[in-house]
């Protein structure tokens, strides 16, 4: 948890425990119920490169163009530069922006599964936005300007927003069944880093207060390092159709996925909160390694399971494999009301994910008693200049700052200073790179990037 989040519970009173008893209880709903739309965080050249967007474009492109058939879209781009760059590359390859929307907020990757909001419903049906830690699996990748981004949206939409960020907790690091029970492993929740001196009865209460569950299954998985920054996250090899049907994969298959014997034991042996045992479908693993689109192997097996539910369409991984139709078969049978369509994954798995990580869905419903209508955010609540700079730079807010925090890619802080002005000049010794910069106000936080070349 961040400086400033501890500097925000002193002043207002509110100590993190008193927060959780406080809350209403809220409930995810299952990824298979009606959604108001799919969230999508674009790729770009901003933190890995240039070339990193143009290497996994394709993908979000297709995903934009079969999500649109049963729902909106809502593009989180990285400035107004990169919206106009992607409504242009969505209309060249045809695809109308009637149901598109954008949202310009800085990110340092694209899985918005892991680093996006969650969104709930409270007791009344409304849909709120649950935000909870992200630490860049476990401080393995950039992730400041990631982890802002649930709470910008919950701005830009006019939702509410539950801080949960005392708790790490990644999306693709939960599955449920839609009726209180969670699936999830130790190793992607309390390993790595994430969560000191919390335990899975911590977790749990957490997860039942904010998500609704009931039930727990917990498997051990399995620390990835280099192999799996995410830690055996759970949607990579089992994933719930829907109450009473896991979707996984065969005992060797998991086996090679990582997924130890005790662990399988615990999914062919799983019964809900009612004690009554799931039902089984199993999808396989690709049948070679799976290759980039320019050849290159990965050394790894491809998995299907890490498939996404929209409204009229199931968008599944697929490889340039032999086993991609067999795959594609198998749900299209489980699901036949809707479109079973593969996209091509091979870039994506080269960079450890799916199609099941890089969205997430909105649920339908109303946001407030009184909805604000869905909007552009610019970011630009404090302005930052000149831009790049190189070594004073000037601060303009719209109100006074209290306290301003610099904060480098990977969120650690690096700057920090008591204020008292709105307009500012100041010469952090940062070294060249890009930045996160938050000022407490009086009235909340306020966000924006600044570069040092």
């Amino acid at each position: 948890m961040y400086l400033y989040k501890l500097y925000i519970y002193f002043v207002t009173g509110l100590l993190v425990i008193g927060q959780l008893q406080l809350s209403a209880q809220t409930y995810m709903p299952a990824e298979w119920e009606k959604h108001e739309g799919t969230w999508l965080q674009w790729p770009h050249d901003n933190t890995y490169g240039a070339g990193t967007r143009d290497y996994f474009e394709s993908a979000w492109i297709e995903m934009t163009r079969h999500l649109i058939k049963g729902e909106k879209v809502h593009i989180i781009a990285y400035d107004t530069d990169e919206q106009l760059h992607i409504a242009e590359a969505l209309d060249l390859a045809g695809i109308a922006l009637d149901s598109v929307d954008f949202f310009i907020h800085p990110s340092n990757d694209y899985w918005v599964r892991d680093n996006g909001p969650i969104f709930v419903y409270n007791a009344e049906g409304i849909v709120q936005i649950t935000d909870w830690g992200f630490d860049g699996w476990g401080n393995d990748a950039p992730y400041a300007l990631c982890n802002e981004i649930p709470h910008l949206i919950g701005s830009d939409l006019g939702a509410t927003v539950l801080d949960v960020n005392v708790v790490v907790l990644e999306g693709g690091a939960v599955e449920h069944d839609g009726n209180g029970t969670f699936f999830g492993t130790v190793s992607s929740i309390l390993g790595d880093g994430r969560n000191p001196g919390l335990t899975e009865a911590d977790i749990e209460t957490y997860l039942n207060t904010y998500l609704g569950f009931e039930h727990f299954i917990w498997l051990e998985g399995a620390l990835g390092g280099s192999f799996d920054i995410t830690d055996s996250h759970i949607d990579g090899f089992l994933k719930l159709h829907d109450s009473q049907t896991i979707v996984t994969m065969n005992d060797a298959d998991l086996n090679y996925w990582f997924v130890n014997a005790s662990d399988r034991d615990k999914i062919s042996n799983a019964t809900n909160k009612d004690g009554l045992p799931y039902n089984y479908v199993f999808l396989p693993l690709t049948d070679k390694n799976v290759k980039t689109e320019d050849g290159a192997n990965t050394g790894s097996k491809g998995s299907y399971v890490n498939y996404y539910v929209a409204n009229a369409v199931v968008l599944v991984p697929i490889y340039n494999d032999d086993n991609d139709s067999i795959a594609l078969d198998i749900l299209q049978t489980l699901m036949p009301d809707k479109e079973v369509i593969g996209i091509d994954c091979r870039n994506m798995f080269s960079w450890g994910g799916m199609v099941h990580c890089v969205t997430q869905q909105q649920p339908a419903g109303p946001l407030a008693a009184t909805t604000l209508p869905i909007k552009t955010q610019t970011n630009l609540q404090i302005q930052c200049f000149p831009q790049p700079f190189s070594s004073t730079i000037t601060l303009r807010s719209p109100e006074i700052i209290r306290e301003l925090f610099i904060y480098d890619l990977m969120g650690r802080l690096v700057f920090t200073q008591q204020v008292g002005a709105a307009d500012i000049s100041i010469a952090p010794a940062l070294a060249p790179g890009t930045y996160l910069l938050e000022a407490v106000t009086e009235s909340g936080i306020f966000t924006s990037v600044c570069i040092r070349n």
